[in-house]
């Protein structure tokens, strides 16, 4: 039985699970390839999830349902959902199918808004289950769950469904909001999406902002040719030591990494992409392609 996002006040915010939502990343494309990530080029559209007041609970539970399994492309896999009091959010019992169980807090039947968010993380799960890709512990796997929610398109109703105000809060999901929103503008880069447009709440936007924000810091470090002037006048100092110093190695806190070999000096950097490492020559100008990802670098080594 696998628990799903979990309630909780305050809301922690920032970056403590960065490098494992990173980790998410790479792990995803290393599974899916990158011709299999670019089959969810569209997001799930707010209309396919929205939910009024005077829907029928259940026949609106199942057509959500329906919307999400076709967002993450899982055939055959009929969701049946079941309403109960429990601690968590939400829960999925993993079978060998064709069917998948759900129970949703009873709190849903009354906020029916979330219920999608709630929804598309179960559903991630099945998706995982099916992909045989997991992380060990909980914790990991949580995160693991929620990136990849998001990554596919459907996870950006889990940042919408962040509120927090001076008397109360709401968060659903194990990354911070931050976190959610880095993920979702990462994959925003990949395919020119705007989903800052889809969102109702006004603290999931913000948040949304500040993880695009980092997210962008990605794109401009050296040896990346986007990289400011600081990050370069820092990479050249690094790298003047490194030919001076070939036998000690370290990052020193850097993102890249200096290896000296018999063939000269080679950097290496995490993709901005799918953060798979990737290693080139120092030689001044270079372009590189990530053999994970196939995303093409220009670099000034």
């Amino acid at each position: 039985m696998d628990r799903g996002p979990a309630n909780g006040s305050p809301v922690v915010h920032g970056y403590p699970h960065l490098e494992t939502a990173r980790a998410a990343v790479t792990a995803l494309y290393r599974r899916m390839s990158a011709d299999g990530i670019r089959q969810y080029d569209t997001s799930v559209a707010p209309a396919d999830v929205a939910f009024a007041d005077d829907d029928d609970l259940h026949l609106g539970v199942q057509r959500v349902a329906r919307a999400l399994v076709q967002q993450l492309h899982l055939p055959d896999a009929r969701i049946i959902v079941s309403f109960h009091e429990m601690e968590h959010a939400a829960s999925v019992e993993l079978t060998a199918g064709p069917e998948y169980f759900i129970d949703l807090n009873d709190r849903f039947r009354t906020h029916r808004r979330d219920i999608g968010a709630a929804l598309a993380h179960e559903i991630t799960h099945v998706l995982l289950h099916r992909l045989g890709l997991s992380f060990p512990g909980t914790r990991d796997n949580e995160i693991l769950t929620d990136t990849v929610t998001t990554y596919l398109g459907a996870g950006w109703l889990l940042l919408d469904a962040f509120r927090e105000d001076r008397d109360s809060s709401q968060k659903l999901g194990y990354l911070t909001p931050e976190e959610f929103g880095y993920v979702l503008a990462k994959r925003a880069i990949v395919f020119n999406e705007d989903p800052g447009i889809w969102f109702t709440s006004p603290q999931g936007y913000t948040a949304y902002t500040k993880g695009k924000a980092q997210a962008l810091r990605d794109e401009q470090q050296p040896p990346l040719t986007t990289a400011g002037w600081s990050g370069r006048h820092r990479y050249a100092k690094d790298r003047r030591y490194a030919l001076d110093h070939p036998r000690e190695s370290g990052d020193a806190g850097r993102p890249y990494a200096f290896e000296t070999l018999p063939d000269g000096l080679r950097v290496s950097f995490p993709c901005p992409t799918c953060h798979q490492r990737i290693r080139v020559p120092v030689r001044g100008r270079v372009r590189a392609r990530c053999q994970l990802c196939h995303t093409v670098l220009d670099c000034d080594t």
